[in-house]
């Protein structure tokens, strides 16, 4: 069975690395096979030239597909292998084309594996640790109120003015900012059709406590039954969203004002001149540390007072490794694969695995790959 490895971008080179290493056998396959073997090259002389048509003639039933390419690639990837019986694993969200593969991949016995990266993906792994720790809690009670709060961010190790630096093109970024989002704020449903509409600030419980400017992203929704909530549960807050630098939205005001005015295909052609200007003037330096700061907050109230209240919070930054954001979001990529060709992923399409083998082997790993992380008790 082989891994055939689709993209050698910054963000998956660690992972790569870690499964030739470890003596699997893996096939690589990147756009530019020049940035693949500048990547892999000391490890490995099988690289490819990715071409779709030419991965279909060598994949075989057994094998395991992982897309590390733009998310574009991801479902014509994982079509490909129902196809051929084959598997596959992204760090990526699933998208509605995704899901509908699921039925076919169940009946073939397929794992299809998103949401193992770092956000979405270890994010996952602390809140299904919460969830579960506390459902076995003796403060475990139907009728508590439970507060949820995911908050992730990639920020500058070194405070800059921008309060940001960019790890990649700054484009994904611009147009997250474009996205509503839906959450749950005081028992009741909060729709935002823009990030800076619903800015708050957050105490991030690290060794030396900081407070980060937050905001909700995405659809948190549907998460709340990914996270193995009960359906009679009371939910007072449930949000997943984005960690900036404090000062961020007074660095940004801007252009949060721009992008407010922009429509159309004058408006995208004005969002990637936006973003080239922006990776000249904000790109890391080769060899300057990132950062990388996530926090998983689970709290269940009686009457107003807390009776549970966990935090599972992780600081990671840039080190002789190579970035924190790297790291941690191919490594858990590579350990997904593993658990799929070890038959401990069921069939299906499937985000970051619940199962608490798999989780007490996952987050020891992410131990190693952070400076710091810590399950932090608020009550004792």
């Amino acid at each position: 069975m082989t891994i055939q490895w689709c993209g050698t971008g910054l963000s998956a080179i660690p992972g790569l690395r870690r499964l030739i290493e470890a003596g699997h056998d893996v096939a690589v396959w990147n756009r530019s096979t020049d940035k693949a073997e500048t990547a892999v090259g000391d490890l490995t002389d099988r690289i490819n030239a990715f071409d779709k048509d030419a991965l279909a003639e060598v994949l075989k039933p057994g094998d395991v597909v992982v897309s590390m390419l733009p998310g574009d690639w991801h479902v014509p990837l994982a079509e490909l292998c129902l196809s051929k019986d084959a598997h596959f694993v992204s760090s990526s969200y699933i998208a509605p084309e995704m899901r509908a593969l699921d039925a076919t991949a169940r009946d073939k016995g397929l794992c299809l594996v998103n949401e193992i990266g770092l956000d979405p993906g270890i994010d996952h792994l602390m809140a299904h640790h919460l969830v579960a720790e506390y459902r076995a809690s003796g403060a475990f009670d139907p009728a508590n109120d439970l507060s949820f709060t995911s908050y992730c961010g990639g920020v500058p190790k070194v405070p800059n003015p921008f309060r940001y630096k960019f790890s990649w093109s700054p484009l994904g970024v611009l147009k997250a900012l474009r996205s509503p989002s839906r959450s749950i704020r005081d028992f009741s449903e909060l729709n935002v059709a823009r990030p800076w509409d619903a800015l708050s600030s957050y105490d991030a419980p690290l060794p030396t406590p900081e407070t980060f400017e937050v905001y909700p992203n995405r659809d948190s929704i549907p998460f709340i039954a990914d996270y193995r909530f009960d359906p009679d549960w009371r939910i007072k807050d449930f949000v997943r969203g984005t960690l900036r630098l404090n000062g961020w939205s007074e660095a940004w005001k801007d252009i949060f004002a721009e992008i407010e005015t922009l429509e159309g295909a004058a408006g995208d052609a004005r969002l990637k001149e936006m973003s080239d200007q922006f990776w000249q003037e904000h790109a890391y330096d080769e060899g300057e540390a990132d950062r990388v700061v996530l926090c998983v907050d689970l709290k269940a109230e009686q009457a107003g007072q807390p009776v549970w209240h966990k935090t599972y919070v992780m600081d990671a930054w840039g080190d002789a490794r190579g970035t924190a954001m790297a790291r941690l979001v191919s490594i858990p990529v590579s350990l997904a694969i593993e658990s799929v060709l070890n038959r401990e992923i069921p069939a299906g399409v499937t985000p970051a695995p619940h199962d608490p083998k798999l989780l007490a082997r996952y987050l020891g790993e992410v131990g190693h790959l952070a400076q710091h992380l810590q399950v932090v008790d608020h009550l004792t």
